[in-house]
């Protein structure tokens, strides 16, 4: 495979998602690294996005709205079939691959939170769906670290979803179809109840604002540079570790929903604020205090997207940064989700308050997000964007701080 070439034919599509770097080495390398594990070319690459939560922290899971993005770090594999009805998966940092056979492709406990169920889920559901699935190889490399909030699960599941439609289904299977199928392996085989937001960010690509409330939930797209307005959108690594915290981020929408259950509706969406002031002396006692409070976030958080995307709208970046504070500050006090209570270490509120001494007036900082451990998002100002990096490498260690873009486009197929 001549990669230089191929990439030269994609050039309007490539040149459209990673304008700020040279992809040429990497996917050459890619390709060589799967030559040297299967012995042969791969046929296509497929580039699925990490992305950025704005504004909306946990509230898709109860049908709320978000505002979100796909940003300039990617999970790519490159990917040839094979005869047989397995998956040999090798993702640089493992010695040996992820093996699964499709011809079992039921719910293995053994295999929760794991890449294996991943891939079995993802199959799964597209024959549940009627879709063709069949084996292939593959070698994938990501820069969507782990534990960055970026969503790397699902940006994994959306280009599994993506490989198999390439290879067997013609590239039909439309993005939102795409973020369902890659929502349902990480809900029901690899064991996480996260909602629908990562997935579609990732599959949908842009800025994007999506309303959850209808069973067909409504994805409009925004066209607004954060560059040009002379600001950089920066995660910022504190520290902590997602994997032992999966009941910490299930007993979020479990609360929630118990709120919303003892109110007779099944998701918050279906009440309003009001109604939840007013319903406060039948809670009191039959739900916890934290539900309520949580349930609480969800209302105000859920409302705050729609004001945000309305600033963006009519380009009042202080408008929207005040959403975005607000938001994260709703995230700490009534979500709470900063920190796991049983750990002294506090590493995102840290990061969050050393921002909001450096950019308060000027900028905007928050959760990024699912929470407990992880990152920080932060728009920072480009003539304070060395002294906050700086800064903030030194507490949290070096290259800490990452500036990002927002991709324009989603998941893709690159032949």
């Amino acid at each position: 495979m001549d990669v230089k070439a191929l990439l030269e034919r994609n050039s309007a599509r490539m040149n459209a998602l990673y304008a700020d770097r040279d992809q040429s080495a990497r996917y050459a390398e890619l390709a060589d690294a799967f030559r040297a594990h299967f012995g042969r070319e791969p046929e296509l690459f497929v580039s699925a996005p990490g992305r950025t939560e704005v504004v909306g922290n946990h509230t898709d899971h109860n049908r709320g709205r978000v505002l979100a993005g796909a940003v300039n770090l990617d999970t790519v594999a490159a990917v040839a079939p094979r005869t047989d009805a397995r998956v040999v998966l090798y993702s640089a940092g493992y010695d040996k691959p992820f093996q699964v056979d499709l011809s079992d492709l039921s719910i293995h406990e053994d295999e929760k939170e794991t890449t294996f169920a991943l891939i079995r889920g993802v199959a799964a559901r597209l024959k549940e769906l009627g879709y063709a699935i069949g084996g292939f190889d593959a070698s994938v490399t990501s820069t969507v670290f782990k534990g960055s909030g970026l969503s790397s699960s699902a940006a994994f599941e959306v280009m599994l979803v993506a490989a198999f439609d390439a290879l067997y289904n013609g590239w039909t299977i439309d993005a939102k179809l795409n973020a369902r199928i890659s929502q349902y392996a990480e809900n029901v085989f690899f064991g996480k109840p996260s909602g629908l937001l990562d997935q579609s960010a990732s599959a949908v690509g842009g800025l994007v604002t999506i309303d959850f409330g209808p069973d067909d939930p409504v994805v409009e797209a925004l066209n607004y540079d954060f560059g040009a307005k002379g600001y950089a959108v920066c995660v910022v690594s504190a520290g902590g570790e997602h994997g032992n915290l999966t009941a910490d981020y299930a007993a979020i929408p479990s609360e929630m929903k118990a709120v919303a259950a003892a109110m007779g509706v099944d998701v918050l969406a279906k009440i309003s604020a009001r109604q939840l002031e007013d319903a406060l002396p039948m809670l009191k006692g039959k739900v916890s205090d934290r539900a309520i409070l949580r349930a609480f976030h969800f209302v105000d958080e859920t409302e705050r997207v729609t004001d945000a995307v309305q600033a963006l709208r009519e380009d009042d970046l202080k408008r929207f940064f005040e959403a975005v504070i607000r938001s994260g500050e709703s995230s700490w006090k009534l979500l709470q989700n900063l920190h796991v209570p049983a750990s002294d270490n506090q590493e995102m509120p840290l990061a969050l308050e050393m921002s909001r001494r450096m950019l308060d007036g000027h900028g905007a900082w928050r959760i990024h997000g699912g929470g407990f451990a992880g990152t920080i998002l932060a728009f920072v100002p480009y003539d304070l964007l060395d002294e906050y990096t700086a800064r903030m490498n030194a507490v949290f260690g070096e290259n800490a701080t990452t500036a990002l873009s927002i991709r324009p486009e989603g998941v893709v197929c690159i032949r």
